[in-house]
């Protein structure tokens, strides 16, 4: 609905609000969606119309949107203790316990635990740990970041030059130093007569040479999702981080799990890593992380770079970083109900008995002609359109055709997320069977309208 009377919320939206990575010719054609409420899965927008939310939110509402649980955990905290922060040595004790818990339920044997408000702040402050660490270790030329093409680390300054996608060149990014490989993307990136395994050989020998041309010398840190979520669900080839791990360790170089979206039972395990077999050095969280009931990031130190940055500040008596609101009590006590919630009461759980049905459901869906791959994992997966199944080739971009396709799932009262030419699904761990059956109905009819549109 897009009633742009003067005092309609649609009209209102559009008035006072500034859109961010929203498709504006379908806001200017349709109208904003403006939501008051949400029960389990489902959002209400202002006309009382219910909408299941295939995406969680932005991936993180994983709970549900009304879960009793981290309400009262909310409440709670905030009559106790509504607010503090984590500098000169105060923290409230709801932030020493969840360092606690994170380094608990981390990969790790020990480790130590730095706040922010989000994913995107969690990625700068890795960076900025990373310099800080190796100037002081006599390595100030250490600074070069390495990612791939695809990757979605956020949208600060340096966490937007860590992300490898060309919309942030609008803004004169790319910072220097940092250095985007192949997008470990099999399907649409493979050789012809390329096995998959002499692919993911291809994506370490690219990183040894990258590392040659560069100077192992002059190379800060790999930072690598699991699964690039915001990339489209690109799962990596077979073995690949256990192809390029060894090349880092070789030359030194710290190995980065940014879990922003994996973390926490996405794709089936607690840790995206676990999920691909291996142990990075250190893990950025958020998302998840408090069910998306307070905004709140993460740096998950391992014990190898929290010791060797612990050095590197007693040297200089601090950390000299940090935000207002970092270990909010509020957003600590949460995130630690979040966790228990995951964890114990079933959602974990309910992601691997789930992911089997959730899989079949795309692989049918990518029975369709238009649609060239379906991947994904855990409760996290994505169907990308073609305009050509046998080739491969795409849409022209001009025809939008995710959005399309997201356009034609709202009309069904459905959300899902256009990414590139896919389109994208990662609905809330509470989710049933008919949830699922749901979802696939009306994804399955919007497919057909969108691509009928374009015959």
């Amino acid at each position: 609905m897009n009633d742009q009377s003067p005092n309609s919320w649609e009209a209102r939206a559009d008035a006072a609000t500034f859109y961010g990575f929203t498709d504006l010719p379908s806001v200017a054609q349709r109208g904003a969606v403006v939501l008051t409420h949400g029960h389990g899965p489902y959002v209400v927008d202002v006309h009382g119309r219910e909408y299941l939310d295939a995406n969680s939110g932005l991936w993180n509402m994983v709970a549900g949107f009304d879960h009793p649980g981290l309400i009262q955990a909310a409440q709670d905290q905030y009559a106790r203790f509504p607010g503090y922060h984590a500098f000169f040595g105060r923290l409230s004790d709801q932030t020493v316990m969840l360092s606690e818990k994170l380094v608990e339920v981390s990969p790790f044997e020990r480790g130590k635990v730095f706040y922010t408000n989000s994913g995107s702040e969690a990625n700068d402050t890795l960076v900025k740990m990373l310099w800080m660490l190796h100037a002081a270790e006599g390595n100030p030329q250490r600074r070069k970041i390495v990612t791939r093409v695809n990757a979605y680390h956020g949208v600060t300054a340096v966490s937007a030059s860590m992300t490898g996608k060309p919309y942030n060149g609008v803004f004169g990014l790319p910072l220097p130093g940092f250095i985007h490989l192949t997008c470990p993307h099999y399907w649409r990136n493979g050789q012809a007569g390329e096995t998959e395994a002499q692919f993911t050989a291809r994506m370490a020998q690219e990183l040894e040479e990258v590392i040659a041309r560069e100077g192992a010398d002059t190379i800060a840190g790999f930072v690598a999702e699991p699964v690039m979520g915001a990339g489209g669900v690109i799962v990596p080839s077979q073995g690949y981080f256990q192809a390029i791990q060894p090349v880092l360790r070789r030359h030194g170089i710290p190995l980065i799990s940014d879990e922003v979206i994996c973390g926490f039972g996405r794709t089936g395990s607690t840790w995206g890593c676990e999920t691909f077999g291996f142990t990075p050095d250190a893990i950025i969280s958020s998302k998840n992380l408090t069910a998306g009931f307070f905004p709140m990031g993460a740096v998950i130190l391992g014990p190898d770079l929290a010791d060797r940055l612990q050095a590197a500040s007693e040297a200089i008596e601090e950390f000299p970083h940090g935000f207002t609101a970092s270990g909010h009590p509020v957003g600590c006590a949460i995130a630690l109900k979040a966790i228990d919630v995951v964890m114990n009461e079933g959602l974990a759980e309910n992601v691997r008995r789930l992911t089997p049905l959730f899989q079949a459901g795309m692989a049918k869906l990518a029975e369709h002609p238009h649609i060239g791959e379906w991947r994904g994992v855990g409760l996290m997966g994505a169907l990308e359109a073609v305009a050509d199944k046998a080739t491969k080739r795409p849409f022209d971009g001009k025809l939008s055709v995710s959005e399309r396709i997201a356009n034609a799932c709202t009309d069904q009262g459905l959300i899902c997320r256009p990414l590139g030419q896919a389109i994208v699904l990662a609905p809330p761990f509470i989710v049933t069977e008919a949830h699922l059956e749901e979802m696939f109905t009306k994804l399955g009819r919007a497919l057909d309208r969108a691509f009928a549109e374009l015959a």
